[in-house]
């Protein structure tokens, strides 16, 4: 074969390979373009800035290219630019570190329109990745919310507090609360507000003489839970507590008054039980040592008779000193016998001179 007609095959072969390289260059292209194009007609038409390379990388970073669109749009239509740190990189970033471009973006739109220049997209994305709600921080900074304290769905129905003269009270208040922006991120929530508004209402009710002063003057709840600063380290401001309901509750003074003078009288029998016991116990005592000296002296006249008789066998004692000592011995017996006689009759000794019970 001619050396001129393997020339002319290789050259047919390369161009028949550039060819298909374009063709396939081409597809690529127009199925970029098929993707990408209603995408990049929006950038191009709004100003957003971001060209089809842009959205052929954001894909192959992960990153879902009309968030980014759309989120951007809405930046430039509102007048934030790349300058104040808008721009489509920031936007992924933020979207890649798990956050919610457009609610950041709605977020800067609203504290632009409301004029708060103390929120930046820094700031709203710090915000929105430390789990705040920014566009609803934002919205509560321009429309304050009302806090029901106690919280409805909290169980309880009202604020228990007790004045100086026992009387309770049960009050129910609202908290006008405003969102600080440079506290949102470490601030305390809703819940440290109740319970700071509802400690300061209970300590404004027990400062109180007596709870007419309370009733005639509601306010001075409100002043002396405002003058304490409840709102420090929290992600809130107090705009105003007011008192919405004060109702009278029992007489919690006289019935702890109560409880206490039946825990005394409690005590008191207890005391008297005891030395009720202790008297009963030491009568029994006594009755049981005079038990013992008449045994005592039982045995000991059983001993008499026995030392008359040894009396009589030794001759220390005789017939006629036995008889004279018999006769002392009635002669005695009659006179207590007349002395008995003559004393007033107690019924309740018996005739050995015990007290019967």
């Amino acid at each position: 074969m001619p050396i001129f007609a393997q020339d002319a095959d290789f050259a047919r072969i390369m161009t028949l390979f550039l060819i298909l390289a374009v063709i396939v260059v081409g597809l690529v292209i127009l199925a970029v373009f098929a993707k990408f194009f209603r995408l990049w007609i929006q950038c191009k038409t709004t100003g957003a800035g971001i060209g089809i390379l842009d959205l052929l990388g954001m894909s192959f970073r992960k990153v879902r290219p009309d968030v980014i669109v759309r989120a951007k749009i809405m930046a430039v239509q509102a007048g934030i630019t790349d300058r104040e740190g808008v721009t489509s990189k920031a936007l992924e970033a933020h979207y890649l570190a798990g956050g919610n471009v457009n609610q950041v973006i709605r977020a800067l739109i609203a504290a632009r329109h409301a004029k708060m220049n103390e929120l930046d997209f820094r700031l709203a994305t710090a915000i929105d990745l430390a789990g705040r709600d920014v566009l609803e921080a934002v919205q509560t900074s321009v429309n304050p919310k009302v806090i029901d304290c106690p919280k409805k769905g909290s169980g309880k129905e009202s604020l228990d507090a007790v004045a100086k003269n026992g009387i309770q009270l049960k009050v129910k208040a609202r908290v006008t609360v405003r969102a600080n922006i440079l506290q949102v991120i470490g601030g305390a929530t809703e819940e440290t507000i109740i319970a700071r508004v509802g400690e300061g209402i209970v300590s404004a009710i027990g400062s109180a003489e007596t709870h007419f002063e309370v009733l005639e003057n509601p306010d001075r709840i409100s002043k002396a839970v405002l003058g304490r600063r409840l709102d420090r380290q929290t992600a809130f401001e107090i705009v105003s507590i007011d008192i919405a309901d004060i109702d009278v509750g029992q007489n919690i003074g006289a019935r702890l008054q109560a409880d206490q003078a039946e825990a005394d009288m409690r005590v008191a029998q207890a005391k008297a039980e005891s030395r009720r016991a202790m008297a009963v116990a030491a009568e029994q005592e006594n009755l049981a040592l005079i038990e013992e000296s008449r045994a005592k002296l039982v045995e000991a006249e059983a001993e008499v008779p026995q030392a008359l008789a040894d009396a009589f066998d030794s001759g220390k004692l005789g017939l006629m000193d036995y008889y004279r000592l018999k006769n002392i011995q009635a002669d005695t017996d009659m006179r207590s016998a007349i002395a008995k006689i003559g004393a007033p009759a107690n019924p309740q000794e018996d005739r050995e001179g015990r007290r019967v019970a």
